[in-house]
């Protein structure tokens, strides 16, 4: 997400990362630099303008000049400014105190509003409320059923009804709510190809009768500007409270995200990390404008590891690296929960100073590596997976085959898993591993 944009960004200020004196020219030079990364991104010329002089004004100045370390605080000035760019200080959206909090979906067709409709429903069933789906689009033959399937497939109720009208639909939907104490009603309206009055004025009467909590604006982050321009056609005719970005994952530059809260003056509440209905993020623009600095997100990165590590198993793990339990088996065990947590792309660039790795050689496909090793393990018999010391020459031919890898591999992966092994077995000696849970689950603020 953004790669191209932060690792521009870090050339840039690795230039003065550092330096003692940091003069006006090299400042220039630099945020000239900047300038040009960001309009490459799609940024709204405007906006960058903008945040440019914005940098300048503070950045020449006494404070930077005279500072023990410039090119630091220089970076301090683009971080502060960057997360006020992407919207400052954000919290996580108020519930109704009188239930069910009502959250209505609005955008174009081929945005996915359907899918991120369930996202948003699973999103806020991991935080303990009771949700209902509401499929408010009789007009697109697939879009009642696409959300049936969803709603069974994250075990979230779907209010299906053989109503044509969509204002009939959503009015029954909100008293049900209301009957049967529901947290949050999700909407899915109507969708079109493009902004049309005749949509306009149903989503109008739509939000005149369910009185929504938050208007979502579901927007194609990968169209860059073109989705600024759509969500202000939406904000102008409905009042958007807020954005939800989709396709983020993929080849998006950044221009809607970086542009977004300046132009419509409204806030991005979560953006889309990729298809599985678990990728969803609530955006915080302060760690955001981390990520793309190269400064890491270890907030995130906790709050994501909480999520999908499961604590028995985790401690379970550390109990074996001390007693030296830890099996080929407990192997594949851990590399499952830890591709629960997304991409390793993903991971690293929460990690701070790692998101510039490169990966080389047979990790340029880091992923894929996890596969293959998976794969292996498979091939082996539940003896040989206890004590990896039983596997000679003729039973690494017949792993290799079986798994579709080389002897070469299999050797590689025994000498990884013998080395992780003893790695392990020094930390558990001093308390490391013991205390792993523990240490992550204290973190959090």
């Amino acid at each position: 997400m953004l790669n191209e944009l932060s690792e521009k960004l870090n050339n840039i200020f690795k230039k003065i990362r550092g330096v003692g004196i940091l003069k006006e020219e090299n400042i220039n030079e630099a945020l000239r630099e900047v300038r040009l990364a960001l309009l490459e991104a799609d940024v709204n010329f405007k906006v960058v303008k903008g945040f440019i002089d914005s940098i300048k004004e503070k950045a020449i100045g006494q404070k930077v000049m005279e500072s023990l370390s410039p090119g630091q605080q220089m970076i301090k000035i683009v971080y502060d400014e960057l997360s006020q760019l992407l919207g400052g200080q954000q919290a996580k959206i108020p519930m109704s105190s009188v239930p069910p909090t009502v959250f209505m979906l609005v955008g174009l067709q081929g945005a996915g509003k359907t899918t991120t409709a369930g996202k948003l429903a699973l999103f806020y069933k991991k935080e303990g409320k009771r949700v209902l789906l509401v499929p408010a689009d009789p007009y697109r033959p697939a879009a009642k059923s696409q959300l049936e399937v969803i709603g069974k497939q994250i075990d979230v109720t779907v209010d299906s009804s053989d109503q044509n009208d969509p204002l009939i639909i959503v009015k029954n939907s909100v008293s049900r709510a209301n009957k049967q104490n529901y947290d949050i009603v999700i909407i899915d309206t109507a969708g079109r190809l493009q902004i049309d009055e005749e949509l306009m004025e149903e989503l109008k009467k739509m939000k005149e009768i369910v009185n929504p909590h938050e208007m979502l604006m579901v927007a194609d982050g990968m169209i860059g500007q073109e989705a600024v321009k759509v969500v202000e056609g939406f904000h102008n005719k409905l009042g958007v409270t807020g954005i939800i970005l989709t396709k983020m994952e993929g080849d998006a530059r950044g221009g809607a995200l970086l542009s977004m809260k300046q132009v419509t003056g409204k806030p991005v509440r979560f953006i889309g990390t990729g298809e599985k209905l678990e990728m969803l993020e609530f955006f915080y623009p302060d760690r955001m404008a981390s990520r793309i600095l190269g400064m890491g997100d270890v907030l995130s990165l906790i709050e994501l590891a909480q999520e999908n590590f499961e604590k028995s198993k985790a401690e379970e793990a550390a109990r074996k690296f001390q007693t030296n339990q830890f099996t080929l088996s407990d192997f594949k065990e851990q590399i499952k929960q830890f591709k629960k947590l997304g991409s390793i792309e993903k991971v690293l660039s929460m990690i701070p100073g790692a998101g510039q790795l490169k990966m080389k050689g047979n990790m340029a496909m880091p992923e894929k590596e996890l596969v293959r090793i998976e794969a292996i393990i498979d091939s082996m018999t539940p003896k040989e997976r206890e004590n990896p010391g039983l596997i000679n020459g003729s039973r690494r031919k017949r792993i290799a085959k079986g798994s579709g890898t080389s002897v070469q591999e299999i050797n590689k992966l025994l000498k990884q898993f013998m080395e992780a092994k003893k790695m392990m077995k020094t930390l558990s000696g001093k308390g490391g591993v013991r205390n792993l849970w523990r240490s992550i689950s204290s973190m959090k603020s």
